[in-house]
């Protein structure tokens, strides 16, 4: 069973795929194209979950504060 890192990139890139699959124009079909997209937003809103927020330590700030 992969991990859930593995499984999110899996759902983006099948979503991807589907979701270009679908051809858009006149004789598209809809619901490949929605399923597709559907399995894309699932892996990012998956994805996103775990992603942690902003950290608050002084060691993560990019900009050195001058000391007095």
């Amino acid at each position: 069973m992969p991990n859930s890192r593995t499984l999110n990139l899996i759902l983006i890139v099948i979503g991807g795929v589907v979701a270009l699959y679908a051809e858009p124009g006149e004789g598209q079909n809809t619901y490949i194209l929605l399923a597709g997209v559907m399995l894309l937003m699932i892996g990012l809103y998956r994805l996103s979950k775990g992603v942690s927020g902003k950290r608050n330590d002084e060691d993560s700030s990019f900009v050195k504060k001058e000391e007095e």
